[in-house]
């Protein structure tokens, strides 16, 4: 059931890049990063497919990084990149939405952003440039994010000498966004955020978050670094939409309370489920 469910996603993921590769970014000369980019320059310079590129070029990627990435992670990413691949050739033939390039900037970003993070969300990608960067990271003093930065950077600058650096802004633009809808992708709009409480107030705050939050809390017990004190600090998983009702628990039972609160990528197990609200 897993497998069909992750064959699935990863298909209508890719089937969605492709959707924003060929219906709102490529016919308006605007490029995404990474492999994709360099494919879409690439593309444009020879007049061949842009699907042959997208696969041709991952194709090396996968297979050096086979190792690093693990077989069912390969599989996945390999099965992305040939319905992206497949589909950008279906669709080239497809007349563009718009040929306005702001609007095709944002909303193929937007489409394209969706389509890639739901193929990470279910194991796989669809760009070797990851890879690249892991393979890389192990003999550089950069972050595999530092890596892809530098190399996105280098791919969209290579767009102005291309495609005019009005189109190589346009680009920055879907890029971007792409990005971002990533992570709401990956992570959905429902976040999860870690809070932590000292007060003495302990109880009153607990048994606030319990009746007015609906939400259970883990009492934890610590030690004043500065003053050498015991404190009881408390510790709750809310969602993105419940931080504002914390804060003002909080603020209502102890103003002097320490409070701190920190994003969560995945919450599992334990008591999460929300209980009524009193």
């Amino acid at each position: 059931m897993k497998l069909i469910r992750r064959i699935v996603f990863i298909f209508l993921g890719a089937s969605l890049v492709s959707v924003g590769l060929e219906i709102f970014l490529v016919p308006n000369r605007i490029i995404d990063g990474g492999i994709v980019g360099i494919s879409i320059i690439t593309s444009h310079l020879t007049g061949l497919p842009l699907g042959i590129f997208l696969t041709v070029l991952n194709l090396p990627f996968l297979l050096i990084g086979y190792k690093q990435i693990g077989k069912t992670f390969a599989l996945s990413t390999l099965f992305g990149v040939l319905i992206m691949s497949v589909g950008t050739s279906l669709l080239h033939s497809v007349q563009p939405l718009t040929i306005d390039p702001l609007l095709a900037a944002v909303f193929g970003g937007i489409i394209l952003g969706v389509g890639v993070g739901m193929v990470i969300r279910f194991g796989g990608s669809l760009d070797g440039t990851e890879i690249v960067a892991i393979l890389f990271q192990k003999k550089l003093p950069f972050s595999v994010g530092e890596i892809v930065m530098f190399l996105n950077i280098f791919i969209l600058g290579s767009a102005g000498f291309v495609f005019g650096w009005d189109h190589a802004m346009y680009s920055l633009i879907a890029y971007y966004i792409a990005y971002k809808m990533i992570d709401i992708t990956i992570e959905g709009f429902d976040e999860s955020k870690s809070v932590w409480i000292i007060s003495d107030k302990n109880k009153e705050i607990g048994n606030a978050i319990l009746n007015r939050l609906g939400r259970g809390v883990t009492y934890l017990n610590g030690e004043g670094g500065y003053s050498g004190g015991s404190k009881r600090v408390i510790f709750c998983v809310i969602t993105r939409l419940e931080e504002a009702k914390m804060k003002s628990i909080v603020e209502e039972t102890d103003p002097t309370a320490f409070l701190a609160v920190g994003n969560i990528h995945d919450v599992k197990g334990g008591r999460f489920k929300k209980k009524d609200i009193h």
